[in-house]
């Protein structure tokens, strides 16, 4: 009997766990699985014969390497900053890993000890990391396979909420980590390539240059860039091309209203409010607002607004001019105290459906014609728990874990999903869960 180890029994950890268990009797697999929180645990095996709930600190190396000694193939979903220390116990213990998350330097940096030690880290095996990356290298081969030439690749990937749950002027509720929200887009330029030319758009501007998608029978979203569109070159080996572009979608009037957060600065993470705990929403506001002892709150905010007074409605909706409640929250910059009103509004109730959408665009020339290749990908969520983006994080490292378990996938190192032996199988079962790609060529 294969032990598999999950860490984490989060929210994107619920679809995963479930499929663990569900082939668990089949596959001869034991689930164990930790979380700081017991009871969470317990919820997510659900009484299952092969799963058994655990309950340590999995920050500290002397409490979580037993459990990876006695694994067969670890699966972390903890935040990506911890993912390094669990994969050198990984490397030692000669145990298997899958993370979801981005492969940062230090992780590739183990590639040859994990290889000397027998064992594949598979990273960024999850959505957006992840089913982008499949999806995309599924068509980049199919093109160059017919000598094609790539012009122009672009990419966008969203969180939202489901068309028939969408009840609030933001169009939004949060499918992930909030916090991860509200400092989208901070710390180094969104970075991209267009038509040869670097190109550049600092935080204060992310918002304000838009794309423009549509999606047959969900309607119009827009885009704004990622951080880091070049590095995805090496990635998919399209060195050379002119053009090469990833965003994030929302529904349109997002991006203009959360601008105006930006702009007054109530985003930033980099220091700390005075008696923060003190404070309540219109007060968090008023601090951000040119002093007047005339105009009230509203007023000011209105004149900032200035010719977008049609937003007005988006920030009332989110109470943020009542003072009926202090934040409470000790020593906390303008980034926590707005992520605390937000959760109270933008929080997924129990029978919310949410949505994933993946759209790529690719431009092409083949014998001499130029060509483009659409695909695009809707997914809507189960309930609150079981909910799109859980499973089209989870449902990919999950089917990944079982092709390592089982021999069908045996490179060594630190990897990525790329590879057709890889992509391939993990996208055709994907289909059996309505994770379905539709692809139109003009």
């Amino acid at each position: 009997m294969k032990t598999i180890l999950v860490i984490g029994a989060g929210l994107s950890s619920s679809s995963l766990i479930r499929y663990l268990l569900q082939n668990s009797i089949s596959n001869d697999w034991k689930v164990r699985v930790v979380d700081q929180d017991i009871e969470l645990a317990k919820r997510k095996i659900n009484g299952h014969v092969n799963g058994t709930a655990l309950s340590f600190n999995a920050l500290n190396p002397n409490e979580r390497r037993p459990e990876i000694e006695k694994a067969d193939i670890v699966i972390s979903m903890l935040p990506a900053r911890f993912h390094v220390e669990v994969a050198k116990d990984c490397i030692e213990l000669k145990t298997n890993l899958i993370t979801p998350s981005y492969v940062s330097p230090e992780m590739k940096e183990l590639d040859k000890s994990a290889k000397e030690a027998g064992i594949i880290i598979m990273n960024e095996i999850g959505v957006d990391p992840g089913i982008d990356h499949m999806s995309a290298m599924k068509i980049i081969d199919h093109i160059k396979s017919k000598n094609g030439k790539i012009h122009s690749f672009k990419s966008f990937c969203g969180g939202l909420i489901a068309p028939d749950y969408d009840n609030n002027p933001w169009n939004y509720k949060f499918t992930w980590n909030p916090r991860n929200v509200v400092l989208a887009g901070q710390g180094a330029a969104a970075c991209f390539e267009e038509e040869n030319q670097y190109k550049y758009i600092p935080y204060n501007k992310l918002f304000t240059r838009l794309d423009k998608i549509s999606v047959k029978g969900f309607g119009d979203f827009e885009g704004y860039a990622n951080r880091d569109s070049l590095s995805y070159k090496s990635v998919y080996s399209l060195e050379g091309i002119p053009t090469i572009y990833r965003g994030t979608l929302r529904r349109p009037g997002y991006c203009k209203a959360w601008n105006v957060f930006v702009e007054l600065g109530m985003t930033d993470d980099n220091y700390k409010m005075e008696n923060s705990e003190d404070l309540n929403p219109r007060s968090f506001l008023n601090a951000f607002l040119p002093y007047s002892i005339e105009s009230s709150v509203e007023d000011k905010f209105k004149i900032v607004l200035g010719e977008n007074s049609d937003l007005y409605s988006k920030f009332e909706w989110l109470d943020l001019f009542s003072d009926t409640t202090n934040f409470g929250i000790k020593n906390a910059s303008p980034a926590q105290l707005l992520e605390s009103i937000l959760v109270k509004k933008w929080t997924l109730a129990p029978t919310d459906k949410d949505m994933l959408v993946m759209h790529h665009e690719f431009v092409f020339e083949l014998d001499g014609k130029r060509k483009m290749i659409t695909s695009q990908m809707v997914n809507l969520g189960e309930d609150g728990t079981y909910t799109s983006m859980s499973n089209t994080v989870g449902l990919p490292a999950a089917i990944c874990a079982k092709m390592i378990l089982n021999g069908t996938l045996q490179e060594k190192g630190v990897q990525l999903p790329i590879n057709a032996n890889v992509y391939t199988p993990i996208l055709n079962e994907l289909e059996e869960y309505g994770i379905t790609f539709v692809e139109e060529e003009n």
